[in-house]
């Protein structure tokens, strides 16, 4: 290893873990800058309790660290319910890079959340408005998608505003 080389940050057993600080959409900072602080990992949440902290998140403008909260569930969740919770979470992570300005990535993570989503639309499982979500990415990747071309390659409207472009998480708004 090179003497400039920095060694991975490492938790305390020994987990590969980038402790660099991040902004509001998760993007690292340099060492040293004040950033916003991550979710914790790990959290035992109930499926209520997890809805309200990622809704919470994302009305902040913060669809990355709602995504961390969405990711808890879907390790923690029973076999039936994996795919839901890992469709929300792949939401929340097109939403963070469509507010970053990257429609191509933003729009394969929206139409993979919707994938994951559209078999419990007829169940609505823990007041999950499955249908609405499913509407919510369609509007969303159509927009990314008629954004100007930017003639680097990459199409979309730029960043869009992650708090303004929000979903709602469960019917009635909750």
């Amino acid at each position: 290893m090179g003497g400039g080389a920095r060694r991975r940050d490492r938790d305390e057993e020994g987990r590969a873990r980038n402790a660099r600080p991040r902004d509001g959409l998760g993007r690292p900072l340099p060492y040293g800058a004040p950033g916003v602080a991550r979710q914790p990992e790990g959290v035992a949440r109930t499926p209520a309790e997890t809805l309200t902290e990622a809704q919470r998140l994302l009305d902040a403008g913060m669809p990355f660290h709602a995504h961390e909260v969405l990711e808890d569930a879907w390790k923690a969740a029973p076999e039936a319910e994996r795919e839901l919770w890992r469709g929300l979470a792949q939401l929340a992570v097109g939403l963070t890079h469509a507010a970053r300005g990257n429609a191509v990535g933003g729009t394969a993570l929206l139409d993979r959340g919707a994938a994951a989503l559209a078999p419990y639309a007829a169940a609505a499982p823990h007041g999950i408005d499955v249908a609405g979500l499913l509407a919510w990415a369609a509007e969303l990747t159509g927009r990314l998608a008629d954004g100007p071309a930017a003639g680097d390659g990459t199409a979309g409207p730029g960043p869009v505003p992650a708090a303004e472009t929000a979903p709602r998480l469960r019917a009635g708004g909750g």
